[in-house]
């Protein structure tokens, strides 16, 4: 694959989702990646959803282009391997895995002084943690789902996974940057935990109680400080609806042929629907006015009648719909790709366009396929101590 990281070599000794994903965003990048698993594979290559033939959906998705070794992790000889693929190559390791002292940092600069070393972690402790227990304890899911509803309320985004691979992918391209001008290494930590605290900082979720004195509320649906809610047409189908300025919501007043109502609603409650707080204050009985409008439409009526219009919508989709539909078939994101177990199928491959172009999706390895090829290609193994590890089961070829 050729890209921005053309001849920059990661070794990956990862599982699950943000390590992965890193890895794979850095490939997609041009980098060439080379997946470090244990002999049998780690405890994500079975992860659901499976294909018929038991192939693992998910791994394949998160493993596109890579380059797999399957190596025992817990023999020496295996660990040295490992070591010799970092420091022989370009010096540049990704791992979620904690508690292996040969893979340290501090052992790896010992052979290599400008080894960049990116570890991610569970907290900034060093504990352990997943993207659900992350997010239970920074207070997204009590935010989350109907207003009237008592519990907590999990997304299935792995929202703090994703994020932390991207920052991941980020760090490694800024250290790689760094030691071409100055040659100084660099062991980076990056904890789930942190990626989520940072990110409800930023949005203002934690400074809210800190300087107010209030939190969030559950909104159901609705956008908090904006006007945004859902709609149902007449048909069924169910719409979200965004006025993120004025104009969006005077043509949303407009298409909707409630201009009076809502004239006479601000003069009674003497209030001005120009000014988004007092949109959002307000939502409810607005809400009441648009849905009339919406229920006495079809589906097809209201994407026409917005259409036409500032407003920001869409329809409620599935994941079935949306694969079948032009967001996917006719995405230049999206191209036909032949995965064995899954056949052929359209994915995914970097969402940043480069020269207008986007890197396309490689196939995901079988596991441990290329773990002769590198060591002998890059430690200079001879066939015969290929057969030696392997009849040990120091490798898995």
């Amino acid at each position: 694959m050729t890209g921005p990281l053309s001849g920059i070599t990661v070794v990956e000794v990862s599982s699950f989702v943000a390590a992965p994903l890193c890895g794979m965003t850095l490939g997609q990048l041009g980098a060439e990646v080379i997946r470090i698993d244990p002999i049998g594979g780690a405890s994500d290559v079975q992860r659901w959803p499976l294909a018929a033939d038991g192939t693992s959906i998910y791994w394949t998705g998160l493993n596109k282009g890579k380059r797999s070794a399957t190596i025992d992790l817990r023999a020496p000889e295996g660990q040295e391997l490992v070591q010799r693929l970092i420091v022989e190559g370009d010096g540049v390791v990704v791992t979620n895995a904690a508690g292996l002292p040969w893979l340290s940092h501090d052992t790896l600069t010992d052979k290599r002084p400008d080894v960049i070393h990116v570890q991610l972690l569970g907290r900034g402790d060093g504990s352990t943690a997943v993207d659900y227990t992350v997010n239970a304890g920074i207070g997204y899911p009590l935010v989350t789902g109907p207003a009237d509803h008592a519990g907590p309320v999990n997304h299935v985004l792995p929202a703090w996974d994703v994020c932390c691979g991207l920052y991941a992918a980020l760090a490694v391209v800024t250290a790689v940057s760094r030691r071409d001008a100055s040659g100084v290494g660099a062991r980076v930590t990056l904890a789930l935990e942190d990626v989520a605290l940072a990110t409800a900082g930023n949005l203002g979720l934690l400074t809210e109680p800190q300087v107010t004195g209030t939190q969030r509320q559950r909104l159901g649906n609705a956008i908090y400080g904006q006007y945004g809610q859902d709609f149902v047409s007449g048909d069924g189908a169910r719409f979200m609806v965004v006025t993120l300025t004025s104009r969006h919501f005077r043509d949303l007043v407009d298409v909707t042929g409630v201009g009076a109502a809502v004239a006479a609603l601000a003069e009674a409650l003497g209030v001005d629907f120009g000014s988004e707080g007092d949109r959002y204050r307000y939502r409810d009985v607005l809400s009441g006015l648009f849905a009339t409008w919406f229920a006495d439409h079809t589906a097809d009526e209201i994407t026409a009648a917005l259409s036409g219009t500032t407003v920001l919508f869409e329809r409620y989709r599935t994941f079935a719909e949306v694969a079948a539909s032009p967001k996917v078939t006719a995405n230049p994101l999206f191209s036909r790709l032949h995965q064995d177990g899954l056949g052929e199928y359209f994915a995914p491959g970097l969402p940043v366009a480069f020269d207008g172009a986007h890197a396309a999706g490689a196939p995901a390895p079988h596991l441990g396929q290329d773990t002769a090829d590198l060591l002998e290609r890059r430690l200079g193994l001879t066939t015969a101590d290929i057969e030696r590890l392997a009849k040990a089961k120091t490798i898995a070829c």
